[in-house]
């Protein structure tokens, strides 16, 4: 399908064509959704065995009382989980409850509001305090930044992660810019893995800009791989105390789509300096995380390669998913030109572009042929893409089967709204 070399009788032709096939698939009153990175049920389910698995016994190996108050820090078998999937030392990790969401939201609001280098160092003291946002990116975390009052800009992203070009020459030209988001490996939604290079140049970043300047390093998909040979990410906690520079990262993770997604184990990474001005303004917000459940994960993954394991399942599960979406999105458009995607091979979501200006139409086609997509915008800050052209597509709730009836609708639908685009030319 060549829209520019078509004629415009061809171009009613295939608009017959494709109305007549959409009218079809409306009349099956499909109900299919494929707007969030959620576990499937049969992710979940690999998690089963926790339930129960203290047997009674709720004390860690240091004799902790896991049902008691206390221990903001979390047990220290949680703190080594939490520095297994982070690569931080467990000294420098604390583990809280079932959101790494929620420590994100804290942690800027403490930086915000009290500082996390002393009160002369909150983000409220400037006239405006700004973030980085590499686009598109993750919808919940341009939440964060709007709930708090924090404005954002954006940068592109390619193969190798965040356009650092862009990065280094704003925070050199805006004082205003205390922090920048990040998600390292399989990117929510592109799956690009930062490359080493990148890596490297966001650890230096503390180098140059403003003092009180962090990045939230958001690894949610640190060992989500969907096969063996999906791409490493560097150490940045390593990278970090190369450049010198170990105050200016925060690094954020959890179990939340590893074992339950509602009862996981988040986790904060960060210097001695940060975690200590961090916790003066937790203690007010809690007197300690949810050991017990904690303690369950612990015993959960005791023993050598446990986790490795465990992932290895979930991957097998969401594999043949991502590879229906895949195959339908080479068919239709790997010879033409209406829509670009990213192959990822990890994470929860593929990135698809339309033609400029296609996006929203896609979205509102798709759900009322009875397949809901998450909201055209939602990838870029406040909901405004400029190019109105990204979709997030995520896979892993519907059964294959489901997902493969739910991407001929998603096909359909990028063809309609491309050929009639072509046809108002």
């Amino acid at each position: 399908m060549d829209l520019q070399a078509a004629s415009k009788d061809q171009l009613q032709q295939w608009a017959q064509q494709l109305e007549a096939e959409y009218e079809t698939i409306k009349a099956q009153k499909l109900g299919l959704d494929l707007t969030r990175g959620k576990p499937s049920a049969e992710q979940l389910s690999l998690s089963n065995a926790m339930d129960g698995i203290l047997d009674g016994n709720y004390s860690d190996d240091a004799g902790t009382d896991c049902r008691n108050y206390g221990g903001l820090d979390g047990i220290a078998g949680a703190r080594a989980l939490g520095a297994e999937l982070i690569g931080a030392p467990a000294s420098n990790v604390m583990a809280g409850g079932n959101s790494s969401l929620t420590l994100m939201h804290q942690a800027m609001s403490v930086a915000y509001h009290y500082g996390l280098n002393g009160p002369e160092s909150a983000w409220n003291k400037q006239e405006k305090a700004t973030f980085i946002c590499p686009v598109p990116g993750y919808d919940r975390h341009y939440g964060v930044c709007e709930h708090i009052g924090i404005n954002m800009v954006t940068v592109g992203m390619d193969a190798n992660g965040p356009d650092m070009d862009a990065v280094e020459k704003l925070i050199k030209e805006d004082s205003s810019i205390v922090g920048m988001w990040a998600v390292p490996r399989f990117s929510n939604p592109t799956g690009v893995v930062y490359s080493d290079d990148v890596v490297a140049r966001i650890a230096k970043l503390g180098n140059i800009a403003n003092a009180n300047f962090r990045v939230f390093w958001d690894n949610a998909y640190a060992v989500h791989a969907l096969s063996d040979d999906a791409p490493q990410l560097a150490n940045i906690w390593q990278a970090c105390k190369e450049a010198g520079t170990e105050d200016s990262v925060l690094q954020f993770a959890s179990t939340s789509k590893i074992t339950f997604a509602g009862s996981g184990v988040a986790f904060l990474a960060a210097s001695d300096a940060n975690l200590s001005d961090f916790k003066k303004s937790l203690g007010f917000m809690t007197i300690g995380p949810d050991k017990v459940n904690q303690l369950r994960h612990v015993k959960f993954f005791a023993g050598d390669h446990a986790l490795a394991e465990h992932m290895n399942k979930h991957a097998a599960i969401i594999r043949p998913r991502f590879e229906s979406v895949l195959n339908h999105l080479q068919a239709a458009f790997g010879n033409n030109e209406l829509g670009q995607w990213e192959s990822a091979q990890g994470g929860y979501f593929i990135s698809f572009d339309t033609q400029p200006g296609l996006a929203k139409e896609v979205v509102s086609l798709a759900s009322e042929a009875g397949v809901k997509l998450t909201p055209a915008g939602a990838t870029f800050p406040y909901g405004q893409d400029p190019q109105n052209s990204n979709i997030r597509i995520a896979p892993t709730v519907p059964t294959v089967e489901q997902v493969d009836e739910a991407m001929k609708v998603f096909v359909c639908c990028v063809k309609l709204a491309s050929v009639k685009q072509a046809l108002a030319a």
